[in-house]
């Protein structure tokens, strides 16, 4: 007697769909944790970080190429009217040229375009909070270790960086604040997939940048994704490019974020980050050159196993106390230092401040 065994339709698809979340490898940052470690260092501070002398580099001459289908924007939801949205609207100064080559010598620090302000102008007129912002990213924006001090008042000494202190009042509430397009193992294909999002705040039919944007309401947004484990870092650049373009589509402005690591080998990331920054014209906050004056440039060389890391950032007690010169040359004291340092020269910039 011959048995057979019917397999159902939807197996295949399930079978792809498991596979496909197995890829997402999560850092092995603890997401759940996010209560900040109060540290405790005094001492004098020391100033490092001059945004008018950018760190030098070895121009590169790769340049990021655009197809018809990198560009298409994913689907977006009018915030008005709660509609979809096919193509974003985009000011009509938007730089098209070719991006700069030199993207490592380009300043830690942000400017703020003309572009960049349509863009926050038209945002106010939607309704978006000016003193609300978002952070879009994976381990390396998590609260635990990303800006949450910030909204602890004494658990964190801005030495002498002390004028940064306005920006910090006026964005309030929003460091130490949960995102929901940030988490250990997104990249940036899963900041656009649905199957991402939360589903206890989210809806249904959200992303984790739709349902960011809709519950926090920012006017500016840190996007920083270093991730990429698909092994095709050259798709990159679509993905980004749909997620700058619904950004800009709800009148936030992005902040785009240089990484500090270069596990794809051949920079290509931290170029096509610089080259999409200078396209849509927008800041770029270049965190590349913020730590390669640091030990191992602010990475873990090796991890407690042994093995090789060069991923994650170096840690070092009282990192957000900037009194202390021994505190802040850890690769994660440098991220939040010059992550408030480039919120700032955002807001001054969209108000015209000097």
């Amino acid at each position: 007697m011959r048995l057979e065994i019917k397999v159902p339709a939807f197996c295949p698809i399930l079978f792809l769909l498991v596979i496909f979340l197995l890829c997402v490898v999560a850092c092995t940052a603890n997401q759940a944790d996010t209560t900040p470690i109060v540290p405790d260092f005094t001492g004098t501070a020391t100033k490092v970080f001059n945004n008018s002398t950018p760190v030098p580099g070895t121009n590169l001459t790769n340049t990021v190429s655009t197809t018809q289908a990198d560009t298409a924007p994913s689907s977006s939801i009018d915030r008005a009217s709660g509609t979809p949205k096919s193509t974003p609207e985009l000011p009509p100064d938007i730089l098209t040229t070719s991006p700069p080559d030199a993207w490592n010598s380009l300043p830690i620090i942000p400017t703020v375009s003309q572009s960049a302000r349509s863009i926050y102008q038209r945002g106010i007129e939607m309704g978006n909070d000016p003193h609300a912002f978002s952070k879009i990213g994976d381990c390396q924006s998590i609260p635990t270790y990303f800006l949450s001090y910030f909204d602890v008042p004494g658990q964190y000494n801005l030495g002498d960086y002390v004028d940064l202190q306005v920006t910090i009042d006026w964005y309030a509430g929003s460091f130490a604040r949960q995102s929901l397009s940030v988490k250990g193992g997104f990249n940036a294909a899963a900041i656009l997939s649905p199957l991402r999002a939360d589903p206890t705040q989210c809806e249904s039919s959200e992303n984790p940048i739709q349902c960011e944007f809709r519950l926090q309401n920012p006017s500016v947004a840190i996007i920083s994704l270093e991730e990429w484990w698909a092994g095709h870092p050259e798709n990159y650049e679509s993905y980004m490019r749909r997620i700058i373009e619904y950004t800009i589509n709800q009148g936030v402005v992005p902040i785009l974020a240089t990484k500090a690591d270069n596990l794809e080998g051949n920079n290509l990331i931290n170029q096509t980050i610089a080259a999409l920054a200078y396209e849509y014209d927008i800041p770029l906050w270049n965190f590349w050159a913020a730590v390669q004056p640091l030990p191992s440039h602010g990475l873990i060389a090796y991890n407690a196993s042994g093995e090789p890391d060069m991923f994650h950032l170096t840690h070092s007690e009282g990192y957000f106390f900037y009194n202390d010169p021994a505190g802040t040359q850890s690769g994660w004291s440098v991220r939040n230092l010059t992550a408030l340092q480039a919120l700032d020269a955002v807001r001054r910039g969209l108000m015209q401040q000097p």
